[in-house]
């Protein structure tokens, strides 16, 4: 038989052993390598993760990064000499901020140690500073102890420290090839932290301009509701005056005006009042335009302080006196003269004033004047309704208004306060209030006895108004309406019109009084404001359609709402017309004599 030769057993062992026992340590080390940083890219990703679906309070910050990078080597290496140290810009001492184990209490704090640059000890215990200079010392050794941390633009940030070596893996044949698993360990787990961090930045970026981006919608949604609100109550508030300017014209034109009539002079007077009021809402409109678009011209002069000031009493004193209201004022008699515009310093007073008489219902309101220093303090002070910590914060906004029952609803535009402010600082002065509910309320205006400014004065224009056409002719039988209306000299210009035409007109100022009166009388035809104090007229109507004896009365809603969808609004409730106002007389006439079958 023949006979194969082969290498001696022995020699196999000899050959073959060495060359094994490193492809081992070999794929012991890569697999000790990849698991590691298999580990911390996992707990790398878990962190960013965390920062994208947690809530704010609870995402992660670059903190967590750094923890879980000197965690996770610690871990890797069996060692508890890992540290991180941050620096500032341009700075060249940073300090110790993260190290490992992470204690739970700072006595418990390891003290880890390196060797400097000098070849004294660094101390790496947490707050404890480090010099720039000995880190880049311990990065250019021949076995690095330090690894620097960069940002996106690869500016250095924060230094990770490694300040012994760690155990070997396998016997002192593995002691080169642990020191080079360490070196691709901690090169690459710098590089996984970098990106990390650079991941975490961008999404916080993307967060705040998130944040941004829906603040400003939500910014931009509540600007459009004021502006709605605004031009709602603007409506209301303008075409109130106006339907008892035009409608009294009306009148005296229809009549032919005689100077010896009482009426006639009673006229004349609401429709003055009317203008006034019409006049001080576009004013106010004007005047916040101007400001916010730096245009407001500004007259200064020297002003008679006391005089002023008695002027604007004077006329608010009419106003306190239907209400019951005491009104007080008190001077210092060391306040007499004071540079400033007249014209705008009587404007912010007004303002202040009839506020306080729109919030006040018992007591008394007050203007006390006094002298603090180089500053005069204007302050208007009432024992009204009071203002909540929540409606303060938000009272000088333009188109804000308090909700208040003491107040008819829509009352002012809103823009009152925030003109007197501005008109204010102006001046080079303030507002300032005190106010608690039901206590009352306190706003001073504070300006310097003498400002800086060189403004001008303002100019204005008062539009023409046109009549109406003549009065249309009475209905041939006696017919009752019912009046429901909240202003006095709309009911009254209603009122008396209808009545010359014939009709029985009974008036109710509210929704109680209207109740009341539907005891006595059987209405061919409801007039129904849709702006009541206590009551809303379209829910009025609502009511009354489900009041078997009314559901088939015909009901005209005369209203200040002419914005959009207004006039759907009120047909939905269940109005038969609607008539917007100014109230265009003939019109209702017409109105008033289909419903009623008077034609």
């Amino acid at each position: 038989m023949q006979q194969y030769s082969s290498l001696p057993e022995q020699n196999c062992q000899i050959d073959a052993t060495p060359t094994l026992l490193t492809t081992i340590q070999q794929l012991r080390a890569e697999l000790w390598l990849e698991s590691s940083l298999n580990q911390l890219q996992s707990d790398f990703n878990d962190c960013l993760l965390s920062a994208c679906t947690t809530l704010p309070q609870q995402r992660s910050s670059e903190a967590e990064i750094f923890q879980i990078l000197v965690n996770d080597l610690n871990h890797a290496l069996n060692s508890s000499k890992v540290a991180i140290a941050l620096f500032q810009p341009q700075e060249i001492t940073g300090k110790v901020c993260y190290v490992s184990p992470s204690p739970e209490r700072h006595s418990q704090l390891p003290h880890l140690e390196a060797v400097s640059k000098k070849g004294r000890k660094l101390r790496l215990k947490l707050d404890e500073p480090i010099e720039l200079e000995d880190l880049q010392h311990l990065e250019h050794q021949e076995t690095p102890s330090a690894w620097q941390l960069s940002d996106d633009s690869g500016g250095m940030i924060a230094w990770l420290i490694i300040a012994t070596a760690p155990k070997r893996l396998d016997g002192d044949s593995a002691k080169g090839l642990e020191a080079q698993m360490k070196t691709q360990l901690v090169a690459r787990a710098v590089k996984y932290c970098n990106v990390a961090l650079a991941k975490l930045r961008q999404f916080q970026s993307c967060q705040q301009k998130s944040q941004y981006l829906s603040s400003s919608n939500r910014e931009l949604e509540r600007t459009n509701q004021l502006k709605n609100q605004f031009l709602a109550n603007t409506s209301h508030e303008i075409r109130t005056p106006l339907s008892s300017i035009i409608g009294f014209t009306h009148l005296l034109l229809a009549q032919g005006y005689d100077p010896t009539k009482d009426r006639h002079q009673e006229y004349l007077n609401i429709i003055q009042s009317s203008g006034k009021h019409l006049l001080a809402l576009i004013n106010d409109i004007l005047d916040l335009s101007k400001i916010e678009a730096n245009q407001l011209e500004v007259e200064w002069g020297i002003v008679n302080v006391p005089t002023l000031c008695r002027n604007v009493m004077a006329l608010v004193k009419e106003k306190a006196a239907n209400k019951g209201l005491k009104l007080l004022f008190d001077i210092d008699p060391n306040v007499t003269t004071l540079v400033a515009d007249s014209l705008r310093l009587k404007q912010m007073l007004l303002n202040l004033l009839f506020n306080a008489l729109k919030f006040t219902t018992t007591g008394s309101v007050g203007l006390r004047v006094v002298a603090k220093g180089s500053f005069v303090h204007f302050t208007v002070w009432d024992t009204g309704t009071g203002i909540s910590q929540a409606d303060q914060a938000q009272l000088f906004q333009p188109y804000f208004q308090i909700a208040n029952s003491t107040v008819a609803r829509h009352e002012g535009t809103g823009l009152g306060l925030a003109v007197t402010r501005k008109l204010a600082e102006i001046h080079g002065g303030s507002v300032e209030v005190e106010s608690e509910v039901n206590r009352g309320s306190r706003f001073t205006i504070v300006l310097p006895l003498n400002p800086v400014g060189d403004l001008e004065g303002i100019e204005g224009e008062v539009a023409d108004l046109s009549s109406l056409p003549p009065i249309v002719h009475a209905p041939s039988s006696f017919i009752e309406i019912l009046l429901v209306e909240n202003d006095l000299n709309n009911a009254k210009l209603m009122q008396i019109y209808l009545e010359k035409l014939g009709y029985q007109v009974t008036w109710a100022k509210n929704a109680a009084e209207m109740w009341e009166s539907l005891q006595n009388i059987n209405p061919a035809v409801i007039l129904m404001d849709v702006n009541l104090p206590d009551d809303n007229g379209l829910n009025l109507v609502r009511q009354l359609r489900e009041n078997q004896q009314y559901s088939q009365t015909p009901v005209i809603a005369q209203t200040a709402m002419a914005m959009s969808g207004d006039r759907e609004t009120c047909l939905a409730a269940g109005i038969n017309d609607y008539i917007s106002k100014p109230i265009d007389l003939p019109l209702l006439a017409s109105l008033v004599a289909k419903y009623s079958n008077s034609e």
